[in-house]
């Protein structure tokens, strides 16, 4: 008795610290101050200072906080080749707002620097930054004073043209647009007074958010040439847009990811990548940079092998990479390799037809085994509905359905205890001072009645795997994101605006607490009172898609208990 009421205690410890908690931090993201940022993708871009482009993305960083990586030069960003000694890159000049070179596509908005022709802005126009600024599409990549986020690629090793500061492209436009076409390439050019002229070639598709990536090398010197393509995504320590902590502490993971002969999908921390830094040689594969809802990748050639690695630079940047084997070109040949860069949402659906493997970066934990059913049931109840908040709905049902028999039987065990509790009571005064007797009257108690006091927990903890991997579904799809339900409800990934279905839920768990046994300890009563108050509160916060689950959960539940108490204690009244 004792041992259950300090449990009870405890808990309540923990969730009103976990309360306190959510808070503080609904609290910082309500009242942190918001200053727009440029974009450089924008239609009709203004004139804009070289300073605030700052695109030179390897050696010069914006001011930010102080935990952000500063803007001293870095001599550790580009990765190295064990064939060669060059693994420094030089301070490039910093390019004015005419040296970028933007691409719009149906699914993709970029800002590509001629300085590397590295990927420094994407932003997607399928996926809104806010629900109510149509306008204004999601940026996934960027460098400027808030946050650096950019992709990277190049060649280096003996005859690399990135060995010794960025190679300087020229492009033919500054504009590119996919059109009414379903493709769309163009290509950035380096060449030398020796013959040596490289071609960088971008290809994009309607409907994609792939970025074919091919360097095309035509010696016409009279050496051999030799480099190795290397790709790499840069980012800072900041937090991620729309990064909230989904309830009840789960974080969504930021960091980088790669998938290995070992292990299908391995994820790198930033504290982790600077303590133990990752390399290893893989056949194919993938590395991506994972946040909530989306992710960026490369992905290059799968039959071959490269080098992958994750690591901080001294400059404080995460850089998670490849490097692939050298690609040697003689004389007056013409030689090419490519990759592929992924940056969009995690639709998983999508992500498998890119990469094996590459579709857990949707990460439902260890429950995933249970977490991918359960969202290939919501996706085709969706495809019936047309709503993702009646597919909720809808799937909540057919679980409690196939848990019907065994949440009956908790139900009719609670019951049963419900019923004896005047006998308990009795006992309990009868042998108040005689706790050893008290249990073995307890006990051939529970044996006439037939009643296992533990068959109300049982059957509930067989199902909450089941309900944990659910909110996991609920939590990472992309798909919920923006996504309208009915009435007040027009985003299923944030919170209730006013607060209607944590009320709901804590109203169903008070009347489903009435339906339920009180226990025999005052203080565990009056503690258990407090339970759908302190839970109430604590989902105020809760994506409401994660709320309607646990409402619907609860009625049903309710409904499902109220019934079978109802039938036991008509059964037992004489007569």
């Amino acid at each position: 008795m004792d041992f259950q009421r300090a449990l009870l205690i405890g808990a309540i410890m923990l969730l009103s610290f976990m309360l306190l908690t959510e808070w503080v931090n609904f609290r910082a993201e309500k009242e942190a101050p918001t200053e727009a940022t440029p974009r450089l993708t924008t239609l009709n871009p203004e004139p804009m200072a070289t300073e605030s482009l700052n695109p030179d993305i390897l050696d010069s960083v914006p001011a930010v906080a102080p935990t952000t990586p500063t803007n001293n030069a870095s001599e550790d960003d580009l990765p190295t080749v064990a064939s060669t000694d060059t693994n420094s890159a030089a301070t490039a000049p910093v390019v004015a707002a005419d040296r970028l070179v933007r691409v719009y596509t149906d699914t993709l908005q970029l800002a590509i620097d001629l300085t590397g022709g590295d990927i420094i802005e994407v932003a997607l126009p399928k996926f809104l930054a806010a629900i109510d600024d149509p306008d204004t599409p999601f940026v996934l990549l960027e460098n400027n004073a808030q946050r650096v986020y950019v992709a990277q690629s190049g060649l280096i090793g003996r005859n690399g043209i990135d060995n010794n500061g960025r190679a300087q492209y020229t492009s033919a436009q500054s504009r590119y647009e996919l059109g009414d076409g379903n493709e769309l390439s163009f290509d950035l050019r380096w060449e030398n007074d020796q013959g040596l002229n490289i071609i960088k070639r971008f290809h994009f598709q309607r409907e994609s958010y792939v970025v074919d990536v091919t360097f095309i090398v035509d010696n016409q010197s009279t050496e051999r040439w030799q480099g190795n393509l290397f790709g790499q995504i840069k980012r800072d320590s900041t937090e991620a847009p729309q990064g909230e902590s989904g309830g009840m502490g789960m974080q969504p993971f930021l960091g980088a990811a790669t998938t290995t002969a070992d292990d299908r999908f391995r994820k790198f921390s930033f504290d982790k990548m600077r303590k133990e830094p990752y390399q290893e040689q893989q056949e194919g594969g993938w590395i991506a940079m994972i946040q909530h809802y989306f992710l960026s990748a490369w992905i290059p050639n799968p039959q071959q092998s490269h080098n992958y690695s994750a690591r901080v630079s001294s400059s404080g940047f995460n850089i998670a990479g490849f490097t692939s084997p050298a690609l040697v070109v003689d004389p007056s040949s013409t030689g090419e390799v490519s990759a592929r860069f992924y940056a969009g949402p995690k639709d998983q659906y999508s992500l498998e037809k890119i990469s094996p493997f590459l579709e857990l970066s949707v990460d439902y934990g260890w429950l995933w085994w249970v977490a991918q059913p359960l969202f290939w049931l919501l996706n085709k109840i969706h495809a019936l509905v047309g709503n993702w908040g009646g597919a909720i709905i809808l799937l909540t049902v057919l679980i409690k359905a196939v848990f019907f028999k065994l949440s009956a039987t908790s139900y009719r065990s609670m019951a049963n205890m419900r019923r004896v509790q005047p006998k308990l009571q009795d006992i309990r005064e009868q042998y108040a001072e005689d706790k050893q007797k008290q249990s073995q009257a307890m006990m051939e108690l529970y044996r006439k009645e037939k009643i296992n006091p533990m068959g109300g927990c049982l059957p509930i903890l067989v199902q909450m795997p089941v309900f944990i991997a659910l909110y996991w579904v609920l939590m990472e799809s992309v798909e919920l994101r923006h996504a309208p339900f009915m009435l007040w409800i027009d985003d299923l990934s944030v919170m209730d605006p006013y607060f209607v279905l944590p009320l709901m839920m804590g109203a169903s768990m008070w009347f489903m607490q009435k339906l339920n046994p009180p226990p025999p300890d005052p203080m565990q009563a009056k503690i258990m009172q407090w339970l759908p108050i302190i839970f109430t509160f604590f989902f105020l916060w809760f994506p409401a898609g994660l709320v309607l689950y646990w409402v619907v959960n609860n009625l049903l539940s309710m409904a499902q208990q109220y019934v079978i108490t109802r039938q036991i204690e008509k059964s037992a009244q004489p007569g």
